[in-house]
């Protein structure tokens, strides 16, 4: 039995030592270790967004290239970027060259907090053109006003004016 108790004939393809998730805003870093890979394909990062009535399906969001067969200590790294504020799972399917696989789950959530205070960032690319982005966060419930002006003063487009829920938007 692997780790999360998946049937795996023959060796276990990774010996995974640490598996931790941080969060800097609206963006979760992912890390682990392996001590050891035995023909290791690589890992699916997947995770699933936690409500009041519990976890949605997991979904693959991304593929990290492994190391083959290693001897050595190996660390991986994954960043999974401009989340919504939420509760989120995550965990590893380990795959290897001949289609096997476990998982190795994160042990907590992670949650994505709603931003702290009001903010608005410089469109992009700047200068504009016809698509522009702009991000902006809001910590409170309300109405959102975003309206461009020419240099003259004179509004061209009023782009949002409704009622927006706390979190990051584009």
């Amino acid at each position: 039995y692997s780790g999360t108790g998946t049937i795996c004939t023959g060796a276990l393809p990774v010996s995974l030592s640490s598996f931790t998730g941080s969060t800097d805003k609206r963006t979760v870093t992912l890390m682990w270790v392996t001590e050891w890979e035995l023909n290791n394909s690589g890992f699916d990062v997947e995770r699933a967004n936690v409500t009041s009535s519990g976890a949605d399906e997991w979904k693959k969001i991304a593929f990290v290239q492994g190391n083959g067969t290693s001897n050595v200590s190996n660390g991986y790294l994954f960043k999974d970027e401009k989340l919504k504020a939420g509760t989120y799972k995550y965990r590893l399917k380990q795959i290897d060259f001949n289609g096997n696989y476990e998982y190795f789950s994160l042990e907590s959530d992670v949650i994505v907090s709603p931003p702290a205070v009001f903010s608005i960032s410089q469109n992009y690319p700047n200068p504009s053109n016809p698509k522009s982005k702009i991000d902006f966060e809001i910590p409170v419930n309300g109405r959102v006003v975003l309206k461009v002006y020419d240099i003259l003063g004179k509004e061209v487009l009023n782009i949002i004016d409704e009622i927006k829920e706390a979190g990051y938007y584009s």
